[in-house]
This record gives structure tokens, sequence and C-alpha cells, in this order.
């Protein structure tokens, strides 16, 4: 009996673990589709509230700036091609690995760039929001 009750338990954690990780799986892709689109209100609703948004050139906007310059065009995502993506959960918190290629435009300068991106999410009671976000240059 004790080796069932062991069974069921690992196999519930497993289920609800897997659940959690297509879940902050669809808030990446659903982040990333968003920048695109240039949708703010998906943008507005998947970051947290103190979210913080690193480029990989050092600048770091919080979630206003990011909205703010989406919508005004000063950066524009066009294209955002992943090339991998890894989700390692631990409760209520979640951080997603990316490997990308990223193809848009800051301030009127076309760019295209092969990124490492490393992003913090939290289930809230909203559902998984970007808490912290930071890319950096592919070598």
């Amino acid at each position: 009996m004790r080796k069932f009750f062991l069974f069921v338990l690992l196999f519930t954690y497993t289920a609800l673990n897997a659940q959690d990780t297509t879940a902050v799986k669809q808030a990446v892709d659903m982040l990333e589709k968003a920048l695109v689109e240039r949708d703010s209100v998906a943008v507005k609703s998947l970051l947290h509230k103190k979210a913080l948004f690193g480029h990989s050139n050092g600048w770091v906007q919080n979630k206003d700036e990011v909205i703010r310059d989406m919508n005004s065009g000063y950066l524009r995502y066009i294209v955002i091609d992943r090339q991998s993506v890894s989700i390692k959960m631990d409760g209520k918190f979640a951080v997603a690995k990316e490997w990308m290629e990223v193809t848009g435009n800051k301030g009127g300068t076309d760019f295209k760039i092969k990124l490492f991106v490393l992003q913090q999410w939290i289930k809230t009671k909203k559902g998984w929001q970007l808490w912290i976000r930071q890319s950096a240059k592919q070598t």
C-alpha cells in the first residue's frame, strides 16, 4: 500500500509539473507573438507589474517602457525565430532559457541578432507573468 501511495504521489506531482511547464511555454510563446504583433493588451497582461526587460546592449526597461516603446514604434520586433527553449520549474517560479535570432528595428536602425535569453516567470492570480528577462549576444 505504501508503494502504491508513493507511486500516486509521484505521478500526481509529475503530471502537475508537466501542466505548469506547458503553461509557461505557452506564456513565452504568447509574449513573443505579442511583441511581434505589437499587441499591447497581451504584453501588458504577460508582464508582471515590476517586470525588468534587459537587452543584450545593457539597456533595461520596466513594464511601462516596454509598452511605450512598442506602441511608439521606437522598438519593433519583426521576427523572433526561436531555435530552442527549455523550462525549469520551482513552485510558483519558472526559468525559461532560449536561443533565438531576432530581426527588428530600434530608433530607425534595423538589426538582426542571435541571442541567448534568460527569463524568470512568476505564477500570479493573473497566470504566468514575466518578472525578469535578460538577453546576451551569441558569440
